[in-house]
């Protein structure tokens, strides 16, 4: 499976010039891939004045997302602020090349920018599909949650194990400053759920003042970084994952088959 990163800046609080700025990135992908990654609330940076620039669940932005995962073959995941029955949501959609789409509200609102006081928290995990793959996609502080983000794995046989997902990703607007745990976390939410990671942040500097350096990271099960996704720069990398290697990983080095029972209450 081919995955594409779109690391950028964005545009504060400005969806048109936003999705002005990614229809032209999108443009420039010629290579053919199975999923493109944009960063988390991409149309508007990570703010925290929803009533603003809030859109209805079904309004211009997922609109796009449909048209471009049509005219790129691909599917296409990032999140955005929406509204729906009242609450604003930082809502991730996982879009399809036929139109059809699944949804993510983030769970864990980072309430240390107050996100908690205007948005409204998810309590459901989607996994995404893509030929034999099995997706599920998180956002940004969710990462610091290793509960919510685990892995669950069903024995087969006495030597073998099946997982809920393949590949675990975060779209985030993680500040530059708090980069360190940024990059420690995904390699450890690679090893303990044996499976592929992707972590797609965003760069430059937002409305509040906060620095982005990026650090997107493409990361093997074995915690190794498979990308080579230069800080503070916009870059667009497509990475080939392999279901092979990660099968034949988990078949030598089956800790699944030892992993605690667990449930989310």
């Amino acid at each position: 499976m081919k995955v594409t990163l779109i690391q950028s800046a964005l545009f504060w609080e400005d969806s048109p010039k936003n999705i002005s700025h990614f229809d032209s990135l999108l443009s420039s992908i010629k290579e053919t891939t199975d999923l493109i990654i944009l960063p988390e609330m991409f149309t508007t940076g990570f703010a925290m004045n929803p009533e603003a620039f809030v859109e209805p669940a079904n309004g211009t932005t997922l609109q796009w997302l449909r048209e471009k995962a049509k005219e790129k073959n691909a599917v296409i995941t990032g999140s955005v602020a929406v509204e729906e029955k009242g609450n604003y949501y930082n809502r991730l959609f996982w879009v399809q090349p036929n139109g059809e789409y699944q949804y993510y509200n983030k769970r864990h609102l980072f309430r240390m920018a107050k996100e908690d006081q205007f948005y409204t928290a998810g309590n459901k995990k989607i996994i995404g599909k893509i030929n034999d793959w099995n997706i599920c996609p998180l956002v940004c502080y969710d990462l610091r949650f290793p509960v919510w983000s685990r892995n669950t794995f069903k024995k087969v046989s006495e030597t073998n194990c099946e997982a809920e997902y393949d590949v675990l990703i975060y779209v985030a607007n993680w500040p530059e400053v708090r980069s360190y745990p940024w990059k420690q976390l995904l390699i450890a939410r690679a090893i303990e759920n044996q499976c592929y990671v992707i972590g797609l942040n965003r760069i430059g500097k937002d409305g509040n003042g906060f620095d982005h350096s990026g650090d997107s990271v493409v990361i093997n099960p074995r915690g190794e970084i498979i990308s080579n996704i230069k800080a503070n720069e916009e870059i667009i990398q497509t990475i080939e994952l392999d279901k092979n290697y990660l099968e034949e990983f988990r078949k030598i080095f089956p800790v699944g088959l030892d992993a605690d029972d667990f449930e989310l209450k």
